[in-house]
Order: structure tokens, then sequence, then C-alpha cells
């Protein structure tokens, strides 16, 4: 089964870029459709973007729509979430996530495989 790292948070000031990483391993890497998730302090998790097994195809929440690209490199088995314009909003754990379905899907719920978190705090 898949396991997943991840890696590249920080801290940034409002206005300022960070971009995440997820390193998978022990899995066939292009048969899970991949996720990024997000959990701030006293909050519900929630889906941030998703993106499909080839890559062609991407799901974004609106609150990151246009500030945060996701994308994927199969050959290195690496997930990518590219975040611009930080709001103090951001401000949360994030977390890589794989799925074995095809399609799709904002809900963790459909995501069998977690990381375990990396810290993103963005200044104001």
């Amino acid at each position: 089964q898949v396991q997943l790292g991840e890696f590249g948070g920080g801290l940034v000031q409002a206005g300022g870029s960070l971009r995440l990483s997820c390193a998978a391993s022990g899995g066939t890497f292009n048969t899970y459709t991949m996720g990024w998730f997000r959990q701030a302090p006293g909050k519900y998790r929630e889906f941030v973007a998703g993106v499909s097994r080839s890559g062609s195809s991407t799901l974004y929440a609106d609150s990151v729509k246009g500030r945060f690209t996701i994308s994927r490199d199969n050959a290195e088995n690496t997930v990518y979430l590219q975040m611009n314009s930080l709001k103090p909003e951001d401000t949360a754990v994030y977390f890589c996530a794989a799925s074995r379905w095809a399609s799709l899907y904002r809900a963790g719920s459909e995501y069998g495989y977690w990381g375990q978190g990396t810290q993103v705090t963005v200044s104001s």
C-alpha cells in the first residue's frame, strides 16, 4: 500500500508563496488519484485540491481557485501544491492523500491513504 510524506511547509508572510511536495512510496503511484487537504485549529479538515491519475484533470476548492495549483510527476512519484498569494486564513496543517478511485472527490472519506501533514503558517 502507498505511503505518503509531505514536506515544504513553513512560515511565510501574507502575499508570499510556498510549494508543498508529497512523495509516495510502496505503491504504483499513477494508479492513485491524489489530493491535498488542510485543517486549521478548531476547524474541520477541508478539501483543497485534487489531481487525476494522469494529471490531466484537476479540482479546486473555491477558496483557493486561482491562487493554488496542484500538479504531479508520475516519474518522480510526487504530487505538488504551489500556493501563491497566501492569506492568513490559509494557515493550517496540510495533508496529502491518495485515492484508489479514478474520479476526483472532495470528500476525505474517498481517500484511503494519508500523510502525516506539514504546517503552513501565513503571517499578516
